[in-house]
């Protein structure tokens, strides 16, 4: 099991999602205590952060960090050409 760990930046682009949206971005974080089992992940390559979970229109755009078995949520943006 993983500890969820949201940074500021992320938070802060979360309240600006719509309430619905939020609530289903949030459910789906959820899902990454056990991220093996977690679905619409993908790594990434030569990007900033390690994974991307896709929940609609937006991705979150994650860590894992192994050794304290972390997983930080880094940034949840809507899906544009800037995403990536």
């Amino acid at each position: 099991m993983y500890d969820i760990e949201w940074k500021p930046r992320a938070l802060k682009q979360l309240r600006r999602v719509p309430a619905g949206q939020g609530k289903a971005i949030r459910d789906a974080v959820d899902t990454l205590a056990e991220p093996k089992s977690a679905r619409g992940v993908k790594r990434l390559k030569n990007h900033r952060y390690g994974f991307r979970l896709r929940v609609g229109n937006y991705r979150v755009l994650f860590d894992i960090v192994e050794v304290v078995r972390v997983v930080s949520i880094e940034e949840v943006k809507r899906r544009d050409e800037q995403t990536y």
